[in-house]
C-alpha cells in the first residue's frame, strides 16, 4: 500500500490485490486510488497510480485491472492517460447513497509476455 502525507495527515492511498483468488489469475491485479477532496487535481493521484503501475511490474504481473464509477470523469481520464483502455460497461452493479452505480472496467497490459510463466 501507498501512503500519502502532509503534515502527518493522509491525503491519499493506493494499493493493489489479487483481481480473483483462483491460481489461473495470478497474473492480474485490481487497483484501488483514493485522494482526499482537498488535494483532488493537483497531481497526487497521477502520482501514486504512476508508482503503483511501477509496483505492479515489479511484481511480475501482466496486467492491472480498475473498476471505475462511471461518472467520475476525472478517473476515467487519468487512467486512459496512463494506457488504460476501456474494456466493460456493467450497469447497476453496485449502490451509494441510495443509487444504482455503473461500472467501466478499465485495463493496463504491463509488460509483452506472450506466455503467462515466462520472465519479462
Amino acid at each position: 500500500m501507498l501512503v500519502s502525507e502532509e503534515d502527518g495527515v493522509v491525503t491519499g492511498y493506493a494499493s493493489f490485490g489479487d483481481w480473483r483468488s483462483f491460481d489461473g489469475f495470478r497474473h492480474t491485479v485490481e487497483h484501488s486510488v483514493y485522494v482526499h477532496p482537498d488535494h483532488q487535481g493537483k497531481g497526487l493521484g497521477r502520482k501514486l497510480l504512476s508508482r503503483l503501475i511501477d509496483e505492479a511490474r515489479d511484481c511480475g504481473k501482466h496486467v492491472m485491472v480498475a473498476g471505475i464509477e462511471s461518472q467520475n470523469q476525472a478517473s476515467l481520464h487519468l487512467h486512459q492517460s496512463l494506457g488504460f483502455v476501456v474494456t466493460a460497461q456493467m450497469p447497476q452493479v453496485g449502490t451509494k447513497f441510495g443509487r444504482w452505480l455503473d461500472l467501466t472496467f478499465m485495463q493496463l497490459q504491463l509488460d509483452e509476455r506472450t506466455e503467462p510463466d515466462a520472465i519479462g
